[in-house]
């Protein structure tokens, strides 16, 4: 295994510290285990594509790029919605 030092604001790492800390983790390896759960935006197209092709064989419903970019919209929308309650 291999060291590397990453410059962050020191607010940053007490909060990851802490958090680390509440389950009962090192820093160090609270940050393995972040990266081991955390996907590239490869990966996390991947498997969108992989969603997308699932409900077009369940259901055939394929939605349209714009179709896409409404739904998102409208998502966002809700979650900002249920933030500020």
């Amino acid at each position: 295994m291999s060291d590397a030092n990453v410059r962050i604001p020191e607010e940053a790492k007490d909060r990851l510290a802490a958090i680390a800390a509440a389950e009962g983790l090192s820093l160090r390896a609270y940050l393995a285990r972040l990266a081991e759960t955390l996907l590239t935006p490869a990966e996390r197209a991947e498997r969108a594509e992989k969603a997308r092709a699932a409900l077009k064989e369940w259901t055939g419903y394929a939605p349209t790029a714009a179709e896409e970019q409404e739904l998102d919209r409208e998502l966002d929308r809700r979650l900002a919605q249920a933030a500020a309650r």
